[in-house]
């Protein structure tokens, strides 16, 4: 429980931090051969003259819903398959990598619907009918769901997830890796510092 706790109020707060450049970046994604943005300042003008600061906000509610059971089950999962991922016999001890891999997959899955929503919310206002997604009218995290159900079929919700995973499952796999070999390391170097004060202490 304290790991979903933390992944999952880690997870809120990175999401509504960086949430205008992920905005961005799905506009951007999202432009066809005539583009909508120039470059990066102009998007950033053109949101703020066109759809003031709250549209640098659109699909918040979505990415929160999406991110806090993400991140949530996220390092749930982790931390109950490490005990034994870490014990196979794996090169470089990548048994962390594994465990990584299956958290990031199962996860990823389980809420893919609202990252899906979460992007569709992205590209709505002034511009939306200037993406290649269609420029179809979506509003609220259930209205969308709905929308997307009904013009594409319950698979539909999963559109993008085989992308996604090839994506997501190498970086969760590096980045826990990485995660544990630096704590390790950190650990190491803080006991070495209290041995050495405690041979100093008379």
């Amino acid at each position: 429980m304290e790991s979903f706790v933390a992944g999952a109020t880690a997870g809120a707060v990175s999401t509504t931090v960086t949430y205008p450049l992920d905005l961005l970046r799905t506009r951007f994604a999202a432009q066809g051969r005539q583009k909508v943005y120039p470059s990066l300042w102009s998007g950033v003008r053109a949101i703020a003259t066109n759809e003031g600061p709250a549209g640098f906000f659109r699909g918040l509610s979505a990415g929160i819903i999406q991110i806090v059971p993400h991140m949530g089950l996220f390092f749930s999962v982790y931390e109950t398959l490490r005990p034994y991922s870490s014990t196979l016999t794996l090169p470089f001890g990548s048994g962390d990598a594994v465990a990584g891999v299956a958290a990031s997959v199962f996860a990823k899955t389980a809420v893919f619907p609202l990252d899906l929503v979460r992007k569709r919310l992205q590209v709505q206002g002034p511009t939306r009918r200037q993406y290649v997604v269609g420029g179809l009218a979506y509003r609220g995290v259930g209205g969308s769901m709905r929308a997307i159900v009904r013009r594409e079929g319950w698979r539909g919700l999963y559109r993008g997830l085989t992308v996604s995973l090839v994506k997501a499952a190498p970086a969760s796999a590096v980045t826990m890796w990485t995660y544990e070999r630096a704590l390790a390391f950190l650990i190491n170097l803080d006991r070495a510092k209290e041995q050495e004060l405690e041979a100093r202490a008379p």
